[in-house]
């Protein structure tokens, strides 16, 4: 079975609507079998580089990033976790995105899709994909 051992999600903003924290708590909810995942709230860019992890292997969402289908981003997850890699960190810049220094301190960059979307449906988009994933690996069923 696929278990990620630790996956931190760093992203600058809270939620403030109710669908978006009851979306948040049942996919985190979904993913407690999976392994350990935390989110850490920040108020803005600037503290992104202080709380990285020293270990860890960094994706910063980026429009520019790399286009992944649910399928690719699974595997590049299982990838992750046979080079070792057990701790991930995903990061979500604010409205205006990720400064280059912090572009830079990542070791990859992925795209969610071409469309624009806010910081906080990036969160829960991201965290789908992550069930998603985890599903995907563990040929689960879930609905496409």
């Amino acid at each position: 079975m696929y278990n990620f051992t630790k996956i931190d999600i760093i992203c600058v903003g809270n939620l403030k609507e109710p669908y978006l924290r009851d979306a948040e708590a049942e996919f985190l909810k979904r993913l407690k079998p999976y392994g350990k995942l935390n989110i850490t709230e920040l108020k803005s860019n600037d503290k992104i580089l202080k709380i990285f992890s020293p270990h860890s292997f960094k994706i910063a969402l980026d429009v520019q990033g790399e286009k992944v289908s649910s399928e690719s981003l699974a595997d590049k997850l299982k990838n992750l976790a046979v080079q070792g890699h057990s701790h991930i960190e995903f990061v979500i810049g604010d409205a205006h995105g990720l400064e280059d220094h912090i572009l830079q301190a990542c070791h990859g960059r992925i795209s969610l899709s071409p469309l624009t979307f806010t910081h906080q449906m990036a969160r829960i988009i991201l965290l789908e994909q992550i069930y998603r994933c985890c599903r995907i690996l563990n040929n689960e069923p879930y609905h496409k």
